[in-house]
């Protein structure tokens, strides 16, 4: 039996499109079963693709290891080296509230409590006066999953990145400041980044 030279290059590539190894990012928002407040998987269909966790070519003057948040991008980038970084897609703060300039991870902590500041409470008494004795780590905690706490010069600016209970406000700007990751995100952010990481906050 013979093949002809036609039917072999039109059945090539088929072939090679077979054998790429193309990312499962279904798998990246499954189910996380064995954390304190197990997390159920997210559709990939309900996350924008460009909102997705991904590697990407990044290239940037920052050294490996810095945390870069492009807010008018609502894009977070984890500097990986050799030109690349791991991208995030990001809920950041409305006008005027969101921390910009350099800053760096004072401290971590998984499924963190909360307790709005004061300037969250004077700026809105009736919806967060009621927390004011904090609001215990959980699934029903603003925070999330994780928190990486910003701060300058030894002192705590105030500004988080951490998980969020509402995943549909990822890529908008609706926060009281702090940059918002979906859970599955931050928990894979948390575990990339350490304790004196750089922090760099582009705004427009």
């Amino acid at each position: 039996m013979t093949i002809s030279r036609r039917g072999l290059l039109f059945g090539l590539p088929l072939f090679i499109a077979g054998c790429q190894s193309v990312p499962n990012q279904q798998a990246l928002y499954g189910d996380v079963p064995d954390e304190p407040y197990p997390l159920k998987k997210v559709p990939i269909e309900k996350i924008k693709p460009e909102l997705r966790r991904q590697e990407v070519a990044y290239e940037t003057p920052h050294a490996p290891g810095t945390i870069v948040v492009n807010t008018p991008e609502r894009r977070l980038y984890h500097v990986m080296g050799n030109g690349r970084a791991m991208r995030y897609g990001i809920g950041v703060g409305r006008a005027g509230l969101a921390l910009s300039g350099n800053a760096y991870v004072g401290r971590k902590a998984e499924w963190p409590s909360w307790t709005p500041t004061p300037n969250m409470i004077r700026r809105d008494p009736e919806r967060n006066l009621k927390y004011a004795g904090g609001v215990p780590g959980g699934p029903n905690n603003p925070l999330g999953a994780r928190a990486m706490y910003l701060y300058r010069g030894g002192n705590d600016t105030m500004f988080r990145i951490h998980g969020t209970n509402q995943p549909w406000s990822i890529g908008q700007a609706m926060s009281s400041g702090c940059v918002r990751m979906m859970n599955h995100d931050v928990i894979d952010l948390y575990a990339r980044v350490d304790v004196g990481s750089k922090v760099v906050v582009i705004q427009a």
